[in-house]
């Protein structure tokens, strides 16, 4: 069951991070890269919610589903082009500061695809589908009956 309804609670900050959330779209990643990006983070998270969403969100996009089953073994699957797999790398990095630290050969392994706006951006979008994440999971945001898939 729900703990809280943080939208209604306080509207101003979902407000502002869903305008964030927005502008990840319109950025200039390439096909649904975003969407991997955020349904590994999401995965890695615990986040049934969100996992759910950006299935929907990269099945919509034209992702192929057999991409979306094999996303939490992305190391082992030849399914991920070397940008997203960097990408990826990135995303779990980022996303699993618990010992303090994002390693160098990671960073470095983003150079050669991405430009240094497109590292910000894509930081700042790991970022926010962490804080989606977090809030998602510490209010026990149901999983709808059919998949979310809106943005």
């Amino acid at each position: 069951m729900q703990r809280l309804n943080y939208i209604k609670a306080s509207p101003r900050p979902f407000e502002h991070l869903s305008t964030l959330s927005r502008y990840f779209h319109d950025c200039g990643f390439p096909g649904g890269l975003l969407e991997l990006v955020w349904l590994r983070a999401s995965q890695l998270n615990g986040c049934a919610y969100c996992t759910d969403m950006h299935v929907a969100d990269a099945l919509k996009l034209g992702e192929a589903p057999r991409r979306l089953h094999l996303i939490a073994a992305w190391r082992e699957a030849n399914l991920y082009s070397p940008a997203e797999r960097a990408a990826l790398a990135w995303t779990e990095a980022v996303t699993n500061v618990q010992d303090g630290h994002v390693p160098d050969h990671v960073f470095e392994g983003l150079k050669p695809h991405f430009d240094e706006r497109q590292i910000a951006d894509l930081t700042y979008a790991i970022a926010t589908i962490n804080a989606w994440n977090r809030l998602a999971v510490a209010f026990r945001v149901p999983l709808p009956d059919t998949p979310a898939g809106v943005r």
